[in-house]
Protein backbone atom coordinates (compact mmCIF):
# COMPACT_ATOMS: atom_id res chain seq x y z
CA UNK A 1 0.00 0.00 0.00
CA UNK A 2 1.72 3.46 -0.62
CA UNK A 3 2.07 5.82 2.19
CA UNK A 4 0.99 9.71 2.08
CA UNK A 5 4.22 11.84 2.19
CA UNK A 6 4.50 13.29 5.85
CA UNK A 7 3.92 17.47 5.63
CA UNK A 8 6.36 19.45 7.04
CA UNK A 9 4.28 20.48 10.03
CA UNK A 10 3.83 16.68 10.81
CA UNK A 11 7.62 16.10 10.60
CA UNK A 12 7.78 19.05 12.92
CA UNK A 13 5.94 17.87 15.58
CA UNK A 14 7.20 14.69 15.41
CA UNK A 15 10.47 16.06 16.02
CA UNK A 16 9.41 17.76 19.26
CA UNK A 17 7.51 15.12 20.68
CA UNK A 18 10.74 13.02 20.65
CA UNK A 19 12.56 15.53 21.68
CA UNK A 20 10.84 17.01 24.90
CA UNK A 21 9.07 13.15 25.64
CA UNK A 22 11.18 10.93 24.15
CA UNK A 23 9.02 9.40 21.97
CA UNK A 24 9.74 6.83 19.53
CA UNK A 25 10.19 8.69 16.25
CA UNK A 26 9.33 5.61 14.08
CA UNK A 27 6.39 4.92 16.20
CA UNK A 28 5.41 8.25 15.48
CA UNK A 29 6.08 8.45 12.06
CA UNK A 30 4.43 5.15 11.53
CA UNK A 31 0.96 6.09 13.64
CA UNK A 32 0.98 9.57 11.02
CA UNK A 33 1.20 7.34 8.03
CA UNK A 34 -1.33 5.03 9.21
CA UNK A 35 -3.87 8.01 10.31
CA UNK A 36 -2.86 9.40 6.81
CA UNK A 37 -3.91 6.55 5.25
CA UNK A 38 -7.36 6.36 7.14
CA UNK A 39 -8.16 10.19 6.95
CA UNK A 40 -11.98 10.03 6.17
CA UNK A 41 -12.23 12.00 2.48
CA UNK A 42 -15.48 13.70 1.78
CA UNK A 43 -17.49 11.44 -0.38
CA UNK A 44 -20.06 13.07 -3.03
CA UNK A 45 -22.81 10.75 -1.82
CA UNK A 46 -22.74 12.19 2.05
CA UNK A 47 -22.54 15.56 0.78
CA UNK A 48 -24.18 15.75 -2.76
CA UNK A 49 -28.18 16.78 -2.55
CA UNK A 50 -30.47 14.10 -3.74
CA UNK A 51 -31.23 14.77 -7.44
CA UNK A 52 -34.59 15.96 -8.80
CA UNK A 53 -35.79 12.37 -9.77
CA UNK A 54 -34.95 11.19 -6.44
CA UNK A 55 -36.82 14.07 -4.63
CA UNK A 56 -39.97 13.50 -6.88
CA UNK A 57 -39.61 9.53 -6.52
CA UNK A 58 -39.96 10.32 -2.58
CA UNK A 59 -42.60 12.67 -2.84
CA UNK A 60 -44.91 10.57 -4.92
CA UNK A 61 -44.03 7.59 -2.49
CA UNK A 62 -45.18 9.59 0.28
CA UNK A 63 -48.46 10.18 -1.32
CA UNK A 64 -48.86 6.88 -3.57
CA UNK A 65 -48.90 8.27 -7.03
CA UNK A 66 -47.01 8.36 -10.09
CA UNK A 67 -46.53 11.32 -11.14
CA UNK A 68 -46.94 15.04 -10.84
CA UNK A 69 -50.21 15.60 -12.32
CA UNK A 70 -51.98 13.06 -10.16
CA UNK A 71 -49.98 14.68 -7.09
CA UNK A 72 -50.93 18.50 -7.98
CA UNK A 73 -54.72 16.53 -7.81
CA UNK A 74 -54.50 15.18 -4.86
CA UNK A 75 -56.42 16.65 -1.53
CA UNK A 76 -53.95 15.35 0.47
CA UNK A 77 -51.07 17.17 -0.94
CA UNK A 78 -52.97 20.35 -1.74
CA UNK A 79 -54.10 20.22 1.89
CA UNK A 80 -50.37 19.40 3.36
CA UNK A 81 -49.27 22.79 0.87
CA UNK A 82 -51.75 24.63 1.53
CA UNK A 83 -49.82 26.59 4.64
CA UNK A 84 -46.69 26.85 2.39
CA UNK A 85 -45.55 29.37 -0.33
CA UNK A 86 -46.42 29.24 -3.86
CA UNK A 87 -44.58 25.96 -4.91
CA UNK A 88 -43.32 26.06 -8.05
CA UNK A 89 -43.21 22.50 -9.15
CA UNK A 90 -40.51 23.20 -12.40
CA UNK A 91 -37.78 23.83 -9.80
CA UNK A 92 -35.37 21.90 -7.24
CA UNK A 93 -35.75 23.86 -4.88
CA UNK A 94 -39.41 23.70 -3.99
CA UNK A 95 -39.13 19.71 -4.32
CA UNK A 96 -36.52 20.12 -1.75
CA UNK A 97 -39.22 22.36 0.73
CA UNK A 98 -41.60 19.31 0.07
CA UNK A 99 -39.28 17.08 1.11
CA UNK A 100 -38.38 18.53 4.03
CA UNK A 101 -41.71 19.32 5.26
CA UNK A 102 -43.28 16.05 4.34
CA UNK A 103 -40.78 13.03 4.74
CA UNK A 104 -37.45 14.34 7.12
CA UNK A 105 -34.11 15.47 6.77
CA UNK A 106 -32.32 16.05 3.69
CA UNK A 107 -29.59 13.86 3.35
CA UNK A 108 -26.17 16.52 3.99
CA UNK A 109 -28.50 18.71 6.08
CA UNK A 110 -28.52 16.55 8.94
CA UNK A 111 -25.43 18.39 10.71
CA UNK A 112 -26.17 21.81 9.72
CA UNK A 113 -23.94 24.47 11.77
CA UNK A 114 -24.56 27.78 11.29
CA UNK A 115 -27.12 31.02 11.60
CA UNK A 116 -30.66 29.07 12.88
CA UNK A 117 -28.94 25.44 13.07
CA UNK A 118 -29.68 23.99 16.51
CA UNK A 119 -28.91 19.87 17.16
CA UNK A 120 -27.91 19.93 13.66
CA UNK A 121 -30.50 21.00 11.62
CA UNK A 122 -31.84 24.29 10.36
CA UNK A 123 -34.87 25.36 12.37
CA UNK A 124 -35.92 27.68 9.51
CA UNK A 125 -36.36 25.16 6.72
CA UNK A 126 -37.48 22.08 9.45
CA UNK A 127 -40.61 21.95 11.54
CA UNK A 128 -39.01 19.79 14.12
CA UNK A 129 -39.55 20.83 17.23
CA UNK A 130 -38.67 17.70 18.85
CA UNK A 131 -35.28 17.34 17.29
CA UNK A 132 -34.81 21.25 18.20
CA UNK A 133 -35.20 20.15 21.30
CA UNK A 134 -32.73 17.15 21.72
CA UNK A 135 -36.02 14.89 22.84
CA UNK A 136 -37.29 11.68 22.13
CA UNK A 137 -41.16 12.19 21.39
CA UNK A 138 -42.04 8.62 22.28
CA UNK A 139 -40.84 9.47 26.14
CA UNK A 140 -40.50 13.11 26.38
CA UNK A 141 -42.88 14.52 29.06
CA UNK A 142 -44.14 18.24 29.59
CA UNK A 143 -41.81 19.00 32.09
CA UNK A 144 -38.25 17.64 29.52
CA UNK A 145 -39.94 19.99 26.67
CA UNK A 146 -40.58 23.52 29.65
CA UNK A 147 -36.88 22.62 30.94
CA UNK A 148 -35.61 22.18 26.98
CA UNK A 149 -37.00 24.96 26.22
CA UNK A 150 -35.68 27.25 29.08
CA UNK A 151 -32.05 26.20 28.37
CA UNK A 152 -32.44 27.22 24.47
CA UNK A 153 -34.19 30.38 25.76
CA UNK A 154 -31.54 31.51 27.97
CA UNK A 155 -28.83 31.16 24.82
CA UNK A 156 -31.40 32.89 22.61
CA UNK A 157 -33.81 35.03 24.22
CA UNK A 158 -33.56 38.94 23.23
CA UNK A 159 -32.25 40.06 26.31
CA UNK A 160 -28.99 38.10 26.50
CA UNK A 161 -26.53 40.88 24.85
CA UNK A 162 -24.13 37.67 24.16
CA UNK A 163 -25.82 35.46 21.86
CA UNK A 164 -30.15 36.45 21.55
CA UNK A 165 -31.87 36.51 18.62
CA UNK A 166 -35.06 37.45 18.08
CA UNK A 167 -35.81 35.79 14.96
CA UNK A 168 -34.68 32.53 16.76
CA UNK A 169 -36.70 32.67 20.09
CA UNK A 170 -39.36 33.20 17.70
CA UNK A 171 -39.52 30.05 16.27
CA UNK A 172 -38.20 28.24 19.24
CA UNK A 173 -41.47 29.72 21.00
CA UNK A 174 -43.50 28.68 18.51
CA UNK A 175 -42.32 25.06 18.02
CA UNK A 176 -42.74 24.97 22.10
CA UNK A 177 -46.28 25.78 21.75
CA UNK A 178 -46.64 23.63 19.56
CA UNK A 179 -45.43 20.77 21.33
CA UNK A 180 -47.05 21.92 24.70
CA UNK A 181 -50.48 22.66 22.75
CA UNK A 182 -50.90 18.91 22.23
CA UNK A 183 -50.48 18.02 26.43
Amino acid sequence: MPTKKLTKRVESEIHQLVTEYGYSESVLRDFAVFVLQKEPTKSKSTTKSLSLTQLKQAIYQHFQVKDTTALKRLGAFQMATSSMDKLDLSKKDSWEKLYRKLIDILPGEETKEGYGCIQGIDIFKYDLPWKAFGLDPKTAKTDDIKSAYRELSKVYHPDNPNTGDARIFDRLTVFYNSLTERF
